[in-house]
């Protein structure tokens, strides 16, 4: 692996009391290239510029997909990334549905690890804040013929972050606008869906919510995602979460909380669940608590649902689950109680 280190770091020009979540990035970047048929020399180099034509491949058609991990400080000052074998193996799903090769194991993980290692001082020892890491996959192939690229880049940059909402959110059951279909790439981390998902949530934004719940594609009468999160209901005394399709993604931290929750005894279900059912639980008070669930956002409660112009409250009770869970997370990540799963992966 080439390395070469920045001559200055940045690190003093950042406010780590005041972090807005991804706009502040480290001193360097991994970049690796894939040409003539087999991936090249993985490079760490100073964080920089995009040095391509507006032909950009990927501008053009959409072969992109990215990625979304932490670093953790933990108790010890050691730093650690969170289950990157998943995100490492979730990425590689995404490039083959979407006709790309394949990242190595050495150059995703070793690549990864090396990065960290190098750029350590700008992971926060804090309960809240972490370092946000976006590894990302794209087309860099210069033509615009309707065809798949000859050339691909597969890089990752990294942030110090804070939360990623402060406090709890209001959300909106989306029943116009669709995330995903089945049969298609609703299940990857492809860009596209995410782009897509910009305009049906400012229409969101601008009757009062912070985000949207997704429903499914044909009738609307199911849930399945919240905003670019998973989303889980504690429904009287059952935690409920809908089941992996091709149209949801398949989050780790969605998938962590899952075995938490189990280990600890209470009542899960993966299963469909209807837009009905939440709005009637939260009528009767039957909904104790909702949340989304994803790296960013690690845990998000959810204060208010509104579904055709009527708001239901939901409460968030400081001794909730969603509570429990977090700090559960937390004592894992910060090195609090024993890593039994095995899901933190030292950098050193």
């Amino acid at each position: 692996m080439k390395i070469t280190l920045a001559e200055k770091s940045r690190i003093n020009e950042v406010d780590f009391d005041n972090l807005a979540f991804g706009t502040s990035f480290t001193d360097h970047m991994l970049v690796c290239h894939y040409e003539n048929g087999k991936w090249q020399e993985p490079e760490i180099r100073p964080y920089g510029e995009l040095n391509a034509s507006y032909a950009l491949h990927a501008l053009h058609y959409g072969q992109s997909a990215f990625e979304g991990m932490k670093a953790y400080r933990n108790q010890q000052g050691e730093v650690a990334l969170f289950r990157p074998e998943q995100n490492w193996a979730r990425l590689n799903r995404s490039a083959e549905r979407l006709l790309m090769p394949a990242v190595p194991e050495e150059v995703f993980l070793g690549g990864l690890k090396k990065l960290i290692d190098i750029d350590a001082a700008w992971v926060p020892q804090d309960e809240v804040k972490s370092l946000y890491i976006r590894p990302f996959l794209f087309a860099s192939s210069e033509f615009i013929a309707a065809r798949p690229s000859e050339r691909y880049t597969f890089a990752v940059i990294c942030s110090p972050v804070g939360p990623y909402y402060a406090g709890a959110v209001k959300v909106k059951i989306e029943d116009k606008f669709t995330r995903a279909t089945g049969g298609g790439i609703g299940f990857t981390k492809a860009a596209g869906n995410y782009g897509g998902a910009f305009y049906p949530t400012a229409k969101a934004i601008e009757e009062g919510y912070n985000q949207v719940i997704w429903t499914d594609h044909a009738n609307h009468e199911r849930i399945e995602e919240s905003g670019t999160m998973n989303i889980m209901f504690r429904i009287g005394d059952t935690m409920v979460t809908p089941p992996l399709t091709d149209r949801i993604l398949a989050g780790i931290t969605r998938e962590s909380i899952l075995t938490l929750l189990r280990e600890w005894g209470h009542n899960v279900e993966e299963r469909p669940i209807t837009v009905t059912e939440v709005v009637e639980a939260a009528k009767t008070g039957n909904l104790h608590e909702a949340f989304g669930m994803g790296t960013a956002a690690v845990v998000s409660p959810i204060q208010q649902i509104g579904y055709q112009g009527t708001r239901y409250e939901i409460p968030n009770p400081n001794d909730g689950m969603a509570a429990k869970i977090r700090e559960g997370l937390n004592d894992i990540r910060l090195g609090r109680v024993e890593d039994k799963h095995g899901w933190m992966v030292s950098v050193k």
